[in-house]
């Protein structure tokens, strides 16, 4: 059997960390000088309003421009920076250029003569994927000729673990990211990303643990500094590797398994050569689901509130990244409105699958494809409907109050703001430093 060899290594230094994983994995042997290189970072969340956690949630700048270095020193001149951030105004162009800017890449243009793109400003090929997944890919990486992929070593939520295969879905366009969470059966959410890598050009995958996210994708779990590099030229290894790091073996993974399958090749790890440190050494367990009742009916930080008369059923592969945006401003917002008194059984619903519970006397539905499932459902008794794709954030306060909870607006004027109480939580840790997302 062939094996595939997967680097890793604690960071410790900058170029010199990257550039040891790097070549114990020899992602970039065989890369002509005449490449045209596509590099791709993961910057899951961006907000021009407010400091927030970036550490595990963004690629750092550190390893980019590492990379870059890298890629310079073998006499490569075409080197383009690209990525799609999730913006809930599709034609937001200041979010994306603000991004670039204060991470550095700015400076990167300067300094090494590289590009940078805003994926949607830039054109879209419909791609066929196999096993019946059509997808709108950027089109400047399908005309690549090598693929850098720099992703974060994080759990997610919804798909177990946020890797290498997972980091493509930055570069499909906005319909097609809705369409990743379908409620079909069987073709869901690791159905789709599990065939994102199809197409993909020559690639090395550098997975990014410097900081690594518990419950992420996004800031609101736990962040933690590790000090790891996994890298590796060929991307389902990286990813085995980097979920059996994260404390999951590979066949915990639902994409990976669906991978496997799709690439005809073992889920487990005998098909990979493992060099530099051993996985045991550095394995952690990092959790992906955020906390629920046993029943699933509400979050257990509500329920350690103490909170009565509401229903807020467990999240759902279904849920795309807009709404789930939503999620966590309305659930901060409704943990600050509890005052003790039980409110009127109000039940929340989000995503696409699921069904109004009988007896409840108001029914909010967040977003239009939950408002198309269930507008005509008899269980309704009062339905609240919040109609919009993505959803408006202000409709969905006007929906609460309607309920009966008392939700305070300054959590609604500007949602990107709750990024920045999770600032609070790293204050005074110096492990958590600001230097690995600047260029200097």
């Amino acid at each position: 059997m062939e094996k595939r060899i997967v680097a890793i290594v604690r960071y410790e230094k900058p170029l010199e960390s990257v550039r040891r994983v790097v070549d114990l994995s020899h992602g970039l042997n065989h890369l002509s000088s005449q490449a045209k290189v596509f590099i791709k970072p993961n910057i899951v969340f961006w907000t021009r309003t407010t400091p927030f956690p970036k550490w595990g949630v963004v690629t750092t700048s550190r390893v980019v421009e590492d990379m870059i270095l890298l890629l310079k020193e073998r006499g490569i001149e075409d080197i383009t920076i690209a990525e799609g951030i999730v913006t809930f105004d599709p034609k937001d162009i200041e979010t994306p250029a603000h991004a670039f800017e204060n991470l550095g890449y700015n400076i990167l243009k300067k300094r090494y003569g590289i590009k940078t793109l805003n994926i949607f400003e830039r054109p879209f090929k419909r791609i066929d994927l196999g096993a019946g997944v059509v997808l709108n890919f950027n089109g400047d990486i399908l005309q690549s000729d090598f693929v850098v992929n720099l992703p974060v070593l994080k759990t997610h939520a919804q798909t177990v673990v946020s890797l290498g295969i997972k980091n493509l879905k930055g570069l499909i366009d906005v319909n097609s990211r809705k369409k990743c969470h379908s409620p079909h059966p069987e073709k869901n959410l690791s159905y789709m990303v599990a065939r994102l890598a199809n197409k993909l050009p020559p690639s090395f995958t550098l997975l990014d643990g410097i900081y690594t996210t518990e419950r992420g994708p996004f800031f609101e779990g736990r962040l933690r500094r590790s000090n790891i590099l996994i890298a590796s030229s060929d991307i389902f290894s990286a990813d085995k590797v980097g979920a059996t790091v994260l404390g999951y073996d590979p066949s915990e993974v639902p994409y990976l398994v669906h991978a496997a399958q799709d690439f005809k090749r073992p889920v487990d790890l005998s098909d990979v050569e493992v060099v530099g440190e051993k996985i045991e050494a550095v394995t952690s367990r990092h959790e992906y689901a955020f906390p629920y009742t046993e029943d699933g009916y509400l979050p257990k930080p509500l329920e350690k509130l103490g909170v009565k008369g509401l229903s807020y059923p467990k999240y759902d592969d279904t849920i795309c990244t807009y709404c789930s945006g939503f999620t966590t401003v309305i659930l901060m917002a409704i943990a600050n409105a509890w005052k003790g008194e039980p409110w009127n059984e109000v039940e929340v619903l989000t995503g696409k699958r699921m069904k109004p519970s009988p007896g409840k006397k108001k029914t909010i539905l967040i977003g239009k494809c939950m408002y198309q499932k269930n507008k005509a459902d008899t269980n309704i008794n009062e339905m609240i409907a919040v109609k919009g794709c993505p959803p408006d954030l202000k409709e969905a306060m006007t929906a609460l109050h309607q309920a009966g909870i008392d939700v305070n607006p300054n959590f609604f004027e500007n949602m990107d703001m709750a990024a920045g109480f999770f600032m609070k939580r790293y204050e005074g840790k110096p492990e958590f430093e600001e230097s690995f997302y600047r260029v200097v």
